[in-house]
């Protein structure tokens, strides 16, 4: 009787602690990439990842799918929890339904990015990171215009310039640029429209986001 009511207390542990499904429309992330779509950007774009409520921290995903009254698909994601959905206005119509099983997560939330699709060393100039910063400067603005109270909706925020993440420590010493450890933070003025000096770094480039005022 001992063991069988230990394992009925397991049991109603394991229930306890089961991971919660995240479960969010279509529509809110399809009229976000719809505006990159219409956009002219070469490099700008809106990303979705799923992290912790708490940490923030990536949310191992076991298994994903969109799912309609006539169909289900499954959905494409990423190790560090990034979703990949498709640009489908039939999936708009049929008002399809996003469902995320994370494998041990109790609590999981969408975190927007606008970041660069693929920024690399070979467009650390300052003419480049003028283009990307307008570029993310003018996403910004576009999303902004998405009507307010649907899913992902945001405040426009201050943009001062361009954060570049490498893969390990950067000593790069310029006007406008501030780094720290494997970051740096580049204050972008109008007089690198068209300026082709470089900025010379060996350590690899592995993501470049807008530098926003907290």
């Amino acid at each position: 009787m001992k063991n069988k009511i230990l394992s009925l207390l397991f049991v109603a542990m394991s229930c306890s602690v089961a991971a919660e499904e995240f479960v969010a429309s279509y529509e809110g992330f399809y009229d976000r990439l719809k505006v990159v779509e219409k956009g002219d950007f070469e490099f700008a774009r809106v990303n979705f990842y799923l992290v912790e409520g708490e940490s923030k921290e990536p949310c191992e995903i076991a298994d994903g799918k969109i799912v309609t009254e006539r169909s289900t698909q499954p959905l494409q994601y990423t190790q560090d929890a990034q979703l990949m959905l498709p640009v489908n206005e039939k999936l708009d119509k049929d008002k399809a339904v996003v469902v995320v099983t994370p494998k041990s997560a109790q609590y999981c939330e969408i975190k927007i990015q606008i970041e660069s699709a693929h920024f690399t060393n070979q467009e650390l100039t300052k003419r480049k990171i003028y283009q990307l910063h307008h570029e993310f400067e003018s996403l910004l603005s576009d999303l902004s215009g998405v009507f307010v109270g649907k899913l992902l909706s945001f405040m426009l925020p201050e943009q001062k310039g361009v954060t570049l993440e490498f893969a390990s420590h950067v000593d790069l010493s310029a006007k406008h640029v501030y780094c720290e450890e494997n970051r740096c933070r580049f204050e972008v003025p109008n007089s690198w429209e068209n300026d082709d000096g470089t900025f010379n770094v060996l350590t690899k480039l592995v993501s470049a986001k807008p530098w926003i005022a907290k």
